[in-house]
């Protein structure tokens, strides 16, 4: 590896464990009561707030993004479009745009769907447990994908996710199968 790159890599590592962001911690109904580091919030299994984004195209296909391979949990696995936390006086669909851009590349416009609870164990003894905005989006082009967060991407038929997921639940992140289910069963009922 050049030590650009050798270089680059050690001081992004640094300055994301100097600038470590906090999430907002939340009570049953939505309502902000705090902010802790999230890392630690992830170790307390601490209730917090979250987002999830759905990109669709116009073939009623998602954009997946497979994460990058350094991350510290879940590498190399499939999930939604994007995901993360909000920022303290940031809304949900600013929240969203900002992390879609930041993994994925690109902005476009997104609608909040729903919000639910879930609660995650990892193996690796962190735990999701997020009050969850999941937002919509559509897109018909390339993203630009930032190599730090994914390692790569595809679209695929809500059908065929939902199948896959059924047949092969190893290749995907805990969080989207149960978010992906929640999400399956609101355009069951919805006309989105």
């Amino acid at each position: 590896m050049p030590i650009k790159a050798v270089l680059f890599s050690y001081f992004w590592g640094v300055l994301k464990i100097m600038t470590e962001e906090n999430v907002i911690l939340v009570d049953q109904h939505d309502n902000p009561i705090g902010t802790m580091p999230k890392m630690e919030a992830h170790q307390k299994a601490q209730l917090h707030r979250a987002f999830s984004v759905f990109i669709l195209n116009d073939n009623n296909e998602i954009m997946l993004q497979q994460r990058a391979q350094h991350k510290y949990h879940s590498p190399l696995l499939w999930t939604n479009t994007c995901c993360s936390h909000q920022r303290v006086g940031e809304t949900n669909i600013e929240a969203g745009k900002r992390r879609l851009f930041e993994e994925m590349g690109f902005v476009t416009e997104l609608r909040e769907l729903f919000h639910f609870i879930y609660k995650a164990p990892f193996d690796n003894g962190l735990t999701e447990h997020e009050l969850d905005h999941v937002m919509i989006g559509y897109y018909n082009d390339f993203p630009n994908i930032n190599p730090e967060e994914v390692a790569s991407w595809k679209w695929m038929a809500i059908a065929d996710v939902k199948d896959d997921m059924a047949n092969n639940p190893g290749k995907y992140t805990v969080w989207f199968r149960i978010i992906f289910d929640e999400f399956y069963h609101y355009i069951e009922e919805h006309q989105i």
